[in-house]
């Protein structure tokens, strides 16, 4: 049986569980940044999508946590304003789960998920040497809809700087199979690229 209920009525948390079951499954931007003392950190966020092509801008949201507050990828944002989104594909899915973990401010996600760091052209913060795909970004704009648990903070990031691998894009197409990217859905699944169809675009 159906049934239509005002948004306003179900809360937080149900809400976040209708998304994120519901809309799936969704690509997974893998950041990292850094804060004013040269401290790096590496978190995945799979509110995340192309956001603008020119100028190219990727879009992605940290949620404020249960008690509303900020995470460190938002504050480090605000005190560098730069972030690397790899895309990590399912090789790294292991490594990439490993830095969703709560460490402390401060504590190292590329140490704690064994990942090397590489300087990315022109900007401060490091990339994953392991990522096959990584875009590096500057913040040009952070909308915040609130203080509450489970806010959004809506990160606009401006591409200035591509790094991929041969064997995953040769300049124009990108190799699925060779990128083997993965998709978040609801609580610890995720989703392959395996099993595709094709439609032609009615003209």
């Amino acid at each position: 049986m159906s049934a239509t209920r005002k948004a306003s009525e179900l809360g937080a948390d149900l809400l976040y569980r209708l998304f994120s079951g519901a809309i799936a499954p969704r690509p997974i931007a893998w950041v990292s940044t850094l804060d004013s003392a040269g401290n790096a950190n590496l978190a995945p966020f799979s509110f995340f999508n192309v956001a603008s092509v020119d100028p190219p801008v990727l879009a992605f949201s940290p949620l404020l946590d249960g008690q509303g507050a900020a995470k460190d990828t938002l504050h480090n944002l605000d005190e560098v304003a730069e972030c690397v989104v790899h895309i990590g594909g399912e090789a790294l899915a292991e490594p990439l789960n490993a830095t969703s973990a709560s460490l402390p401010r401060g504590d190292d996600e590329f140490l704690h998920a064994g990942l090397t760091k590489t300087a990315m052209p022109g900007l401060q913060v490091p990339c994953i040497g392991e990522a096959p795909l990584a875009f590096g970004c500057r913040v040009r704009d952070v909308i915040r809809f609130g203080d509450r648990p489970r806010s959004g903070n809506l990160v606009l990031a401006e591409v200035v700087v591509v790094h991929a691998d041969a064997d995953v894009w040769d300049g124009r197409h990108v190799n699925i199979e060779a990128l083997r990217p993965i998709g978040r859905l609801a609580g610890a699944d995720y989703s392959r690229t395996t099993d595709r169809f094709s439609l032609e675009r009615p003209r």
